[in-house]
């Protein structure tokens, strides 16, 4: 069942499913009256002349809305119908006067949104909690399809599972080359159900974007016309459908990535990246790698873990509350005790070591890249490469070398307009182009 965003939050989520509602009246979009009149005057001061139809449109609501203060700006001739197709207002096209646009002028000194009517923060905490996963979301069956494309063993998997159910903050360290970013990407082929997202939050009249192209998948969306002027809405048009996000950020991130950006060219703010992740999954690849250290990044994740709560600042000054309710993973190859104390690592609900292939998996592993790349490889020949490249010499076996030495064989192959097939010696001289040698010395 769909359910009133304006629902209070201790209301057990487990049996309900969040759509946001349809808004009706002025009174239901939660924001002042002043802001929408705001948004209509910068929507035509941009666009110029517009048809009711697509003001409310651009705005994301049904004109029914709007209907009143539409009315009241015209009669204090800030909009003007220059043409009707005798419908109502809504088929009317309408410009704004001299003083409006001088208004306009004004209010674009304060911001320049002009889209979508943001979503109050309290109505945005609402749908974020009811959207959060059930306590029972996940299923082994549904593990193994998401990762159907890696070499996965019972032991990874029987980890991998509960850490993945709770959505609590996890830690994947290990050796590099072994996959752990690649594993971490596999959660987002998890099946799962898509999740309604705004397209902005508006906090004391502080403007903040959260949709963002790069991250925010979002899914068909299509309204059925009913008439030539009304429309059906199935949710409210300030909220778009995307699937669960999944961001990641690495060496790059610094604790300013993690608060209000604000942009001085808009005067909005940008959402950090936990609250564009909200209701999916963030990844910090290479923990240990920022240019901050491992000890000053968890510190500021202490109260968003334990309370599912951040705050965020404002350049005035203010603060505001906002759901933390992201799937926190954090990926390093650097050893558990480099990165802080016990202490420090208990902060982090759940660990995983991602270890070394066996020699049956990096068999499997070279096999399957060999099949996505469709090239040959005779059974003897990649056994003579593992005995003499691994066996003998004790290297370590890695995740990622096949994928490795298989790409610079193809590539030399290619060059040398040799037959397409893993012959012993492309994989032999792929293999000293994919590795340093031992023999060095200065």
């Amino acid at each position: 069942m769909s359910t009133n965003a304006t629902l209070p939050l201790s209301v057990e989520q487990d049996d309900i499913t969040f759509v946001p509602p349809v808004p009706e009246t002025l009174e239901d979009l939660g924001v002042a009256k002043s802001l929408v009149e705001e948004m209509i005057l910068k929507i035509l001061y941009f666009r110029g002349d517009t048809s009711g139809r697509v003001l409310a449109n651009t705005l994301g609501i049904n004109f029914s809305v709007i209907a009143p203060l539409v009315e009241n700006m015209k009669r204090q001739q800030l909009l003007m119908a220059k043409s009707s197709l005798g419908m109502g207002d809504i088929s009317s096209t309408f410009a704004t006067t001299e003083a409006a646009r001088e208004l306009t002028r004004e209010y674009l000194e304060s911001n320049s949104y002009c889209g979508r009517i943001p979503v109050p923060l309290e109505q945005y905490t609402v749908g974020v909690k009811m959207q959060r996963n059930k306590t029972d979301w996940l299923n082994k069956e549904m593990l193994l399809s998401a990762f159907k494309h890696m070499v996965m063993n019972e032991a990874t998997l029987s980890q991998l599972g509960p850490a993945v159910n709770a959505g609590k903050s996890f830690l994947i360290y290990g050796q590099p080359g072994n996959g752990k970013t690649y594993l971490a990407e596999g959660l987002f082929n998890i099946d799962s159900e898509p999740i309604y997202v705004p397209f902005a939050i508006e906090f004391q009249g502080q403007i903040i974007q959260v949709y963002d192209p790069i991250y925010h998948q979002r899914v068909d969306e299509d309204v059925p016309e009913v008439s030539a002027f009304h429309q059906e809405r199935a949710f409210d048009g300030r909220w778009f459908k995307a699937k669960r996000p999944f961001i990641m950020s690495g060496g790059e991130l610094t604790l300013d990535m993690l608060d209000l950006c604000f942009n001085p060219a808009s005067k909005i703010y940008d959402a950090p990246f936990q609250v564009k992740a909200n209701n999916g999954i963030y990844l910090i690849d290479d923990f240990g790698r920022q240019k901050v250290t491992p000890a000053e990044v968890l510190n500021r994740w202490i109260v968003p873990m334990e309370r599912r709560i951040d705050f965020m600042n404002f350049r005035t000054g203010g603060k505001a509350q906002i759901p933390f309710e992201c799937f926190l993973v954090f990926s390093s190859n650097l050893r558990p005790d480099q990165l802080g104390d016990e202490a420090f690592l208990r902060r982090i609900q759940y660990k995983m070591f991602v270890r070394s292939p066996q020699v049956d998996e990096f068999r499997i592993i070279f096999r399957r890249f060999c099949h996505s790349q469709k090239i040959e490889c005779e059974e003897s020949v990649l056994e003579d490469f593992i005995d003499r490249r691994y066996l003998r010499t004790g290297k370590k076996l890695r995740r990622c070398q096949p994928r490795d030495v298989i790409t610079h064989a193809i590539d030399l192959i290619r060059f040398e307009r040799k037959p397409y097939v893993l012959t012993a010696e492309v994989l032999h001289r792929a293999f000293e182009m994919t590795f340093v040698s031992e023999e060095y010395e200065l």
